[in-house]
């Protein structure tokens, strides 16, 4: 036929009413279809290669089979790794996966589950980044609860803040063991590239190191501690801050401590842990740029374990967070068919998973003297 087929022709087609051929085709809550009637309906549909409205639907059924996920930047290998685990999990239940970037806008997460609400998406699977904003997370924190009270799927990647199913990363006590690992390692004058202060990722991440440097009878300070956003280029501006500030300069030893026979500092900062691995590549490309040579001159370290380290020279030292298992896990969660009825849970049966990152020790962090 030229024309779209719509449901009245295969209604028509089929000798039963509109809502009839609805029912057999979609489905619909309470309500069954004889058997050959639903036969003769989807012959006739089959007949006139009808293609069904997902619009409509969605309103019969009230959901789509699109989930939204939101990260805070898709170009993050972080998110897009993440994302390749919501996607593969959501194409073993044929939905389809639409993403959206907040590029670190509290305002734009907001706006991104408004939109869903309205689109009736199945699921949404929020990793955003988290905002210290009391305003814009109250609005958040409405819009994903009256989503949720009203039929809809939700997890939340990140702090468990919200009374919703969260896999909960452990960025405080991650960047706590790396601190510690790192002091066990001899580093004793460490500075932080974290990103903007309203993030509470970076703001976990650099409470942790800290604490663990104070555990290990480190002291890190303050003026050391740069903010920058998010990416390789807010590493490489934090990083060409602390060379500007002279934090690296010092006396020149004659050898290093690494048995690489290179000359390293005696004085000056001797770590900088970066507190996502983008910024840390950034940091490392500065300091080449500046001709301050890594390990030999300062050591570096990230955090995320991100697939492109694999071609980053030294390799960098990070912790590994498993951020393909995780998407693909925060989908079950939101589906609710991951965890046992035992799992911990909050208020209104929300579920959280917690997870750990793993340090992970290479060339870029020696054992120092």
């Amino acid at each position: 036929m030229a024309d779209q087929v719509t449901l009245a022709d295969v209604a028509r087609w089929a000798g039963v009413s509109v809502a009839t051929a609805s029912r057999a085709l979609h489905g619909s809550v309470g309500r069954t279809v004889n058997p050959e009637l639903r036969a003769r309906v989807q012959a006739a549909a089959a007949e006139l290669n009808y293609s069904p409205n997902a619009n409509a639907q969605a309103v019969v059924r009230g959901t789509t089979t699109t989930v939204g996920l939101i990260v805070h930047d898709i170009a993050d290998p972080s998110a897009a790794a993440l994302a390749a685990g919501v996607m593969a999990a959501a194409a073993t239940r044929n939905l389809i996966v639409t993403i959206s970037s907040t590029l670190s806008d509290p305002l734009a997460e907001v706006r991104h589950v408004e939109a869903l609400r309205r689109q009736r998406a199945r699921a949404i699977v929020l990793a955003g980044s988290r905002f210290n904003d009391p305003e814009s997370a109250g609005r958040l924190a409405e819009e994903l609860l009256g989503y949720a009270v009203g039929g809809g799927h939700v997890a939340v990647v990140g702090q468990h803040r919200l009374p919703l199913n969260t896999i909960a990363i452990d960025n405080a006590g991650s960047a706590r063991r790396l601190a510690l690992t790192l002091a066990d390692l001899g580093y004793r004058r460490a500075a932080v590239l974290s990103g903007p202060e309203a993030i509470a990722t970076s703001e976990d991440r650099v409470s942790g190191f800290r604490a663990g440097l104070d555990q290990a009878g480190v002291t890190l300070d303050p003026d050391l501690v740069i903010a920058a956003p998010f990416t390789r280029d807010g590493g490489y501006v934090a990083m060409t801050e602390l060379l500007d500030l002279g934090a690296l300069d010092h006396d020149l030893t004659e050898a290093g401590a690494d048995g690489s026979g290179h000359d390293r500092p005696s004085s000056g900062i001797d770590l900088v842990f970066a507190v996502n691995d983008v910024m840390a590549v950034g940091a490392v490309a500065a300091l080449r740029d500046r001709g301050v040579r890594v390990p030999a001159d300062v050591a570096v370290a990230g955090f995320d374990d991100i697939s492109t380290l694999r071609d980053v020279r030294p390799a960098l030292t990070t912790v590994r967070l498993p951020m393909q298992r995780i998407g693909a896990d925060a989908l079950e969660l939101a589906l609710g068919t991951t965890f046992d009825a035992d799992a911990d849970s909050a208020e209104r049966g929300a579920r959280v998973l917690t997870v750990a990152g793993d340090v992970v020790i290479r060339e870029s962090t020696p054992a120092r003297g």
